[in-house]
């Protein structure tokens, strides 16, 4: 016991001395998002087999009900990101943390085709309102030049709290035992009350945080027509699609394409399942490193990488689709972890960009835009590649995606020369002698009339 404790002090005071300095109140945000990706992690991985094995619903009928959780996103992402300019991020974020506890307990009493639907809708728009909610919060509560910093710890501890719920979930989970999922989703809804008290021990804004209102305080200087102001960014409209393109190529695909074409090249499930903690590991163990080592070079040069890292991941899959059992598990789970690396640095890079170019009055909207694209990849890459690896596509699909994450990086070299001075870098230090600035990011535009 003193070996382990003693190393997770050592990880701890690793985290605590050479991760990005932020203020108190972000790490309680930062934990009340993870203690809600404790119980996402519990109940998500399991959600088809839950509705199908132990509710008896058809297969066809449980996966429309997964759907509908990606669904709830095209309603709540766009009313999050305006709720959270209008009424401010911390109320939203309560708001949907709330009704996603509430669309758990639904899914946990499920007795019919439309309470599973009903369920799944509710839990899947309280996800959607928190999403923008909360990057708007972040970027609210931080110093302009730690956003970076404060987006890619979001990533580690999220990441940190699906993989601790999913490794609960499968010591909890019997498939014999209907109340096992019960209480899946019983500690699911649990996790998201529990974090909501956590978001007030943010009270109070740092010293030299932008002055973005986080309780509505400043409700009056959003215009009424923000998503028109959002539409007509040219910037952010590519900076839009890159996202899409990105999420519809790669965390998608990773989430629903690589198991199945792991299971349809005789790998097994404990395969999939060790591929799968592997790039968690990855992600939670080497962010803060990643950031460290990024830190001053250009936001869009990560995307490049990542765009490089995730084309070689894809290239090991293919491979090792046609190694056999041996070298191919290990290809496959090669592949997870140099995916892993490259998200890594999707998060410093992306949601940082949306939040320096964004108007003060008009960042729930953006916010609500970019978690917007994040839900049409998430819609387009499943369908797509579903399409072309039931027609037995499956070499098709990979040289697709290693090409289109070439297309990828060469957007981001596009966007690069459209940034305005000093957005497109990593944490850069304040100048000698300088305090945080006391006022929003320079944005390319104008601020948006009140």
């Amino acid at each position: 016991m003193d070996g382990w404790s003693g190393l997770v002090v050592r990880m701890l005071r690793r985290w605590t001395t050479e991760g990005p300095v932020l203020p108190v109140q972000v790490w309680a945000v930062l934990g009340a998002d993870a203690l809600s990706a404790v119980g996402s992690g519990l109940t998500l991985p399991f959600l088809l087999v839950y509705l199908h094995t132990v509710r008896g619903l058809s297969l066809g009928t449980a996966g429309a009900v997964c759907t509908t959780l990606a669904l709830a996103g095209l309603v709540g992402n766009p009313l999050g990101g305006v709720w959270a300019d209008r009424f401010g991020p911390r109320p939203v974020l309560a708001l949907g943390w709330a009704t996603a506890s509430m669309g758990a307990v639904m899914l946990a009493t499920v007795s019919n085709v439309w309470q599973a639907f009903a369920g799944a809708a509710v839990a899947g728009l309280g996800a959607a309102l928190a999403w923008p909610a909360l990057d708007t919060f972040l970027a609210a509560v931080v110093p302009e030049r730690r956003r970076s910093s404060v987006f890619a710890l979001r990533h580690a501890t999220m990441n940190a709290g699906l993989a601790a719920g999913s490794l609960l979930a499968s010591v909890i989970a019997q498939v014999g035992r209907p109340s096992s999922f019960v209480l899946l989703y019983t500690l699911d809804a649990a996790s998201f009350l529990l974090a909501i008290p956590l978001l007030w021990a943010a009270r109070n804004r740092p010293a030299g945080s932008a002055p973005v209102a986080v309780d509505g305080e400043d409700a009056a200087a959003a215009p009424a027509d923000g998503y028109r102001v959002v539409a007509r960014d040219g910037l952010f409209v590519r900076l839009w699609l890159l996202i899409a393109v990105l999420v519809t190529v790669g965390i998608a695909q990773f989430n629903t394409a690589f198991p199945l074409l792991a299971v349809s090249a005789q790998m097994s499930a404990a395969v999939v399942g060790w591929a799968f903690a592997a790039n968690m590991v990855t992600v939670t163990a080497c962010q803060l490193l990643v950031l460290r080592a990024a830190r001053g070079r250009r936001r869009t040069s990560a995307i490049v990488v990542l765009c490089a890292l995730w084309a070689c991941s894809w290239m090991l899959v293919l491979a090792g689709r046609h190694l056999g059992m041996g070298v191919g598990a290990m290809l496959f789970v090669s592949a997870a972890v140099v995916f892993g690396f490259g998200e890594t640095l999707f998060a410093p890079a992306l949601p940082a960009l949306v939040n320096d170019i964004a108007p003060q009055a008009l960042r729930g909207r953006y916010n609500g835009a970019s978690a917007f694209a994040y839900t049409t990849g998430f819609a387009l890459g499943p369908a797509a590649a579903g399409l072309l690896l039931q027609h037995g596509l499956d070499t098709v699909l990979l040289l697709g995606l290693t090409l289109a994450c070439t297309a990828a990086a060469a957007l981001a070299v596009t966007l690069r020369r459209r940034l305005p001075p000093g957005v497109d870098i990593i944490d850069p230090p304040a100048p000698d002698g300088a305090t945080e600035p006391a006022t929003p990011a320079a944005t390319h535009q104008q601020e948006a009339p009140a």
